[in-house]
């Protein structure tokens, strides 16, 4: 049995896993990557600006939804643009982190679930005559230390999510959030403080 739970396992990887970390590899342009994570699911890493992984990054989850139907997505657009991931930062699958200006900043200790976006730009004015060809609003996001974030959150640009508070399921996160509360909805309240 152990054989055939070995032979098994190979063949899942060489099969499947493999080939998609591959691919993503080789569409990845960002060349201004610093540190290591540990990647379970495939991400792209692209941009002209930096991304950097600190002490024991992981993202994806081989026990969690998406891993074999989605990949990370992580894009630091411009020259000016940087996205920070701090230690023992665990990000489920199918993240979206795009920073198009100020910065996107994930402190340590930080949990994300899966499905999640994270950007700081609105991408298009909200003008009808600037929508197409206007330059977009940007701003910093900042999430602290120990933050936990539930699956299918949107957090917006210019947001700075508190120390240890936690984000629930499907919020959108729009405004700032304060240290050690639980915070929810569309568009996410405070609903709470943890002890």
């Amino acid at each position: 049995m152990k054989i055939i739970n070995s032979l098994k396992k190979r063949f899942i990887y060489i099969i499947f896993k493999l080939p998609r970390f591959l691919k993503y590899y080789i569409l990845s342009t960002c060349d201004n990557v610093k540190g290591k994570a540990k990647f379970i699911q495939p991400c792209q890493l692209n941009g002209k600006g930096e991304i950097i992984f600190s002490d024991k990054v992981i993202i994806g989850c081989s026990l969690s939804p998406f891993l074999y139907s989605g990949y990370g997505y992580i894009e630091s657009r411009n020259k000016n643009s940087k996205i920070i991931i701090g230690d023992n930062v665990i990000i489920n699958n199918n993240i979206v982190l795009i920073s198009e200006g100020e910065g996107i900043t994930i402190s340590k200790n930080t949990l994300i679930g899966t499905n999640c976006e994270i950007y700081d730009s609105d991408f298009h004015n909200i003008s009808i005559d600037k929508r197409i060809s206007g330059k977009p609003s940007t701003k910093k996001v900042f999430i602290g230390e120990n933050v936990f974030i539930g699956s299918n959150v949107k957090i917006l640009k210019g947001v700075s999510i508190g120390n240890n508070a936690v984000i629930s399921n499907g919020s959108i996160v729009t405004k700032n959030i304060q240290n050690n509360v639980v915070a929810g909805g569309i568009p996410a309240e405070f609903i709470k403080h943890i002890n």
